[in-house]
């Protein structure tokens, strides 16, 4: 079994579990390969919209994460396997900036996800799934729920498309990310149309998606980001999934696994 998307210590809204703590507790529980993906440092120039500015690792902690993780990758070596990796925040407006920050470090990295949290409007930044305050405000603020949506996939379909360079992740993360405060705001997502050219997008560019599990944890969501609808579509034009814990703790890792198609 394969964790594709794990965080870590280096992960400021997390806990400060070690890596070792991850690391063996995924032996324990029988994964045989882990991703640590943790936030990318966001883009020069590019302000953090989240009161607390722990949205990602400045570059200091990146090489401190990279160098750690070389050393640990040795000394478990034949045990379980480790990949270098991170998950980087597509940021609309901001391409070329991450592009050269990843052909600066992109060498390091050998599994990684691309994923949407940051959503822009009218020259705004909003963090998608900060608080549900926060989704309230950006509900008012566009009108409606269903426009929330729109926002976020249409920004998805923009990462998607994204010329971030050689080093681009070919693994989408959370792409049901939005569906974070569902219990709240509910809404039938199955009647917007962009999401299944997402989903064929993504299959013609031969990537793969995140099979993430942590909305089950949250207690407005409830369920996979991939579930239901989209899990349909995922099914039907056989888009390859990695799963992910998305684990900001060690206490999440093995709690469940990846779905047959």
């Amino acid at each position: 079994m394969k964790d594709g998307h794990v965080h870590s210590p280096y992960c400021l809204h997390g806990s400060k579990d070690s890596f070792q703590m991850y690391i063996e507790k995924a032996i324990a529980s029988g994964i045989e390969e882990i991703s640590f993906t943790e936030h990318f440092p966001l883009p020069n120039g590019f302000e953090d919209p989240v009161k607390e500015k722990d949205s990602s690792m400045d570059l200091e902690s990146l090489e401190k994460y990279i160098n750690e993780l070389k050393i640990i990758k040795t000394f478990y070596a034949g045990v379980i396997k480790i990949n270098i990796g991170v998950e980087i925040d597509y940021i609309e407006g901001y391409e070329e900036e991450i592009k050269d920050l990843l052909n600066k470090y992109g060498k390091f990295f050998e599994d990684s996800i691309l994923s949407v949290h940051m959503v822009k409007y009218e020259d705004e930044y909003y963090c998608i799934d900060y608080s549900r305050e926060n989704f309230a405000e950006l509900v008012e603020l566009l009108g409606s729920v269903e426009k929330v949506y729109d926002l976020y996939y249409k920004t998805l379909k923009k990462a998607i498309n994204s010329d971030l360079g050689v080093y681009k992740p070919k693994r989408i993360g959370h792409i049901n990310l939005v569906r974070k405060y569902n219990k709240i705001f509910p809404y039938d997502y199955s009647k917007n149309e962009i999401l299944e050219d997402i989903v064929k997008l993504i299959k013609d560019k031969n990537y793969e998606v995140d099979y993430n599990i942590s909305g089950l944890y949250k207690e407005d969501c409830g369920e996979e980001y991939i579930s239901g609808y989209l899990y349909d579509l995922i099914k039907k034009y056989h888009v390859p999934m990695v799963f992910g814990s998305d684990s900001h703790s060690c206490e999440t890792l093995g709690e469940y696994s990846l779905p047959t198609l």
